[in-house]
C-alpha cells in the first residue's frame, strides 16, 4: 500500500529567538528532535526585516510545511506543536505513557492560556539581567508560586508514573524531553532575568531546571542568542530595560558562560 504521508520540507517563521518566547517554543522542538527545517527570523516593529503580511498578519510564529504551497501555514506555537508530533509520531514530541502524555498536555495548556500576569509583568529577553529591588505585586507572587507548584508536581506524579512502569526517568517534567519543557523554556529565562523567587520549590524542581540549562541542545540555543545580539538589527528596544528610570533596579546582560547552580531557596 502507497503511502499517502505528505512529505513536507518545513519553514518556520518566526521573530528573533533572543525574545520571542513563543517562537522559541517551536524552534527548541525542532532542533532538539533533529527535525529538519529552515528558519526564517524577522524583527519585531523593524520595517526592513519585518515578515510578510500573508503570514498570519504578522503573528508569529507561523509554520510553512510545504514551501510551493503559501496557502498552507500553521499558526500558533501549540498547534505548530501539535501538528509536528502528529506527523512524526516515532519522535515521540509527547510522552510514550497515556497519562504521562495527558498531563504533559494539561500542563503546557494552562500554560499556553494562563499565567498572564508573569508574561504580562516580566518581558522575555534571554540576555537580560535585572538585579536589585524588582517590582513584584501579590497577584505575580501567587502566580509565582502556582508556576512552582506546577513543576513540582509534573516531576512528583512523572517519577510515581514511571517508578510503576519501571522506565527511566531522564529527569526532564514528564521523563524523557517533551513539548512540555519546551513550552517552559522561556519561563526559566524570566526566572533567571528578574531574579524571581524559588521559594518552596522541590529538589527534583531544582534538579529539573538544572537539567534544562545544562543540557547541550539549550547551551546551544543560548549561544545562537548571543549570537543573534551581535546584530544592532535583532534589537527590540521595549524589551530592554524595562524598568529603565527605577533607581532601585540595576540592567545588565548575562554573560554568554553563565551557569546555573542549583540552590534551596
Amino acid at each position: 500500500m502507497a503511502n499517502s504521508k505528505p512529505n513536507f520540507n518545513y519553514t518556520l517563521h518566526v521573530y528573533f529567538t533572543r525574545y520571542s518566547s513563543w517562537g522559541v517554543r517551536v524552534a527548541l522542538v525542532l532542533d532538539y528532535f533533529r527535525i529538519p527545517c529552515t528558519i526564517k527570523m524577522y524583527g519585531l516593529n523593524n520595517p526592513t526585516i519585518a515578515p510578510p503580511a500573508r503570514l498570519s498578519g504578522g503573528l508569529l510564529p507561523v509554520l510553512q510545511p510545504d514551501p510551493n504551497d503559501e496557502d498552507f501555514i500553521i499558526a500558533d506555537s501549540l498547534a505548530i506543536c501539535e501538528f509536528l508530533a502528529e506527523q512524526h509520531t516515532g519522535l515521540h514530541l509527547w510522552p510514550k505513557d497515556v497519562r504521562l502524555r495527558a498531563l504533559a498536555r494539561t500542563a503546557v495548556a494552562q500554560m499556553h492560556s494562563g499565567f498572564n500576569i508573569i508574561r504580562n509583568t516580566y518581558d522575555s529577553n534571554f540576555l537580560g539581567k535585572y538585579t536589585g529591588k524588582i517590582p513584584m505585586s501579590e497577584a505575580t507572587g501567587k502566580e509565582i508560586r502556582k508556576m512552582i507548584e506546577l513543576w513540582n508536581k509534573a516531576r512528583a506524579d512523572t517519577k510515581k508514573v514511571l517508578q510503576e512502569l519501571g522506565e527511566e526517568d531522564e529527569g526532564f517534567l514528564f521523563g524523557g524531553f517533551s513539548i512540555a519543557d519546551a513550552f517552559f523554556w522561556p519561563v526559566l529565562w524570566r526566572f533567571r532575568s528578574y531574579q524571581l523567587p524559588l521559594t518552596g520549590i522541590s529538589e527534583d524542581g531544582l534538579k529539573w531546571m538544572a537539567k534544562m540549562w545544562n543540557d547541550p541542545v539549550m547551551k546551544q540555543q543560548a549561544r545562537e542568542y548571543f549570537k543573534q545580539a551581535q546584530s544592532p538589527s535583532t534589537m527590540v528596544e521595549k524589551y530592554e530595560n524595562i524598568f529603565k528610570g527605577n533607581p532601585d533596579v540595576e540592567y545588565s546582560r548575562f554573560s554568554e558562560d553563565w551557569i546555573f547552580e542549583p540552590t534551596m531557596l
